[in-house]
């Protein structure tokens, strides 16, 4: 019982760690600030980890990676198409950055 407790409270905690981040990303309609290697290190981390821990069906665990798993596709959404909030179009920031007509 105390061991579900802790788990179940450590997997809240870490769960709503993203959340800021992807609330700020929503907010501002972009998530410029964020690394691509941090981005893609989290999710490939996420999805590893979840393929471990389904098999034991470990709960707490599955509903903190579940829930990271949405305020990251949230920050990597904002990150591929950032909103414009000038022309209200969305457009792949990517390309902006990689593109030769704009050096």
């Amino acid at each position: 019982m105390t061991s579900e407790f802790f788990g179940w409270t450590g997997a809240m905690l870490f769960a709503i760690c993203g959340m800021p981040q992807a609330w700020q990303s929503w907010r501002d309609g972009n998530s410029k600030g964020l690394n691509w290697l941090f981005l893609l290190a989290w999710l490939f981390g996420e999805l590893f980890t979840i393929a471990y821990v389904l098999p034991k069906m470990d709960m707490p665990l599955l509903f903190n990676y579940m829930i990271n798993l949405i305020f990251l596709a949230i920050m990597i959404y904002y990150k591929l198409w950032p909103r414009d909030r000038k022309n209200n179009y969305m457009r792949l920031e990517y390309w902006k950055d990689v593109s030769p007509y704009n050096q």
